[in-house]
């Protein structure tokens, strides 16, 4: 199946009411999981890229092309994304590479600052045909971010989209990076009242942190595409510690990245349903 624009994706996941499922990779062995966790599905699915995989790498080139083409030979459709990308020359390379969307991080900068910077980023993406992504609100990092004064307001949500043209929007709902328990509360009456505001798809950020019934509950009040990055990475390291314990002679990493790829294709398989990917 040949790759798919973010798009096609999230664009009738919001008009059925359902999840669009975007998972981080790291190495390709992740993006082959992630695949294989979607075909196991039968769902659609997202691989993203971040700034910070592409800063562990030393460039996009050699990740992204692998992405792209684990996603071209794919039995459901694929798309390919840049996330959290704070260098617009860096947007322009994933455009270059094929990828059908990009995630414009200015949310450091002062409101206006943003509007600015974002605006000039998606017109130089729209005249690809590439889909963006930008954040407004602080999701935050490993320490979290969960004050009602690190929230998205829905009236300056949607002045913001008005203003920068962007195609969906990552909003702070009370979720936060890299957290590795699941203790977040997604305020559920906010994301109500942005998808009420908001006239473009909402994205959950830190969704890793998020109890997995309340990763259907968010869905259905009106998050569209959902973030998972740190859960996997626990499920793949976790699967590399248990095999190494149980074959302490084990020295070829095929044997034990193996079984990380499949720990990880499994959580996706299991994860794309409670994002209510797949029509229930």
């Amino acid at each position: 199946m040949p790759l798919v624009a973010t798009g096609e994706i999230v664009g009738p996941a919001v008009r059925a009411g359902l999840g669009a499922g975007a998972f981080n990779v790291i190495q390709i062995e992740h993006a082959q999981a992630i695949v294989a966790g979607a075909e196991a599905a039968g769902a659609p699915v997202i691989l993203q890229i971040s700034e910070n995989a592409v800063r562990y790498h030393g460039a996009l080139a050699a990740i992204g092309r692998a992405a792209v083409e684990v996603a071209a030979a794919a039995r459901v459709p694929v798309a390919v994304h840049l996330d959290h990308a704070t260098d617009p020359a860096l947007v322009r390379e994933a455009v270059g590479l094929g990828f059908g969307s990009v995630m414009f991080d200015a949310s450091a900068l002062d409101y206006t600052a943003n509007v600015a910077a974002t605006a000039e980023v998606a017109a130089d993406c729209h005249a690809h045909g590439v889909w963006v992504e930008a954040e407004l609100g602080e999701v935050g990092g490993k320490d979290g971010v969960h004050a009602p004064g690190a929230r998205t307001d829905p009236a300056e949500a949607a002045a913001y989209v008005a203003a920068t043209g962007v195609d969906a929007l990552a909003v702070a709902v009370g979720t936060s990076h890299a957290m590795l328990v699941k203790e977040a509360v997604v305020d559920l009456g906010l994301v109500a009242a942005l998808r009420a505001a908001v006239p473009v798809p909402l994205v959950l950020h830190g969704s890793s942190g998020v109890p997995e019934a309340d990763l259907t509950r968010a869905v259905e009040a009106g998050l569209t595409k959902v973030n998972i990055a740190t859960h996997l990475n626990v499920a793949y390291t976790r699967a590399i510690r248990d095999h190494l314990a149980a074959h302490p002679e084990a020295v070829d990493p095929r044997r034990y990245v193996a079984a990380a790829r499949e720990a990880v294709a499994r959580e996706v398989a299991r994860l794309l349903p409670l994002l209510r990917a797949v029509a229930p």
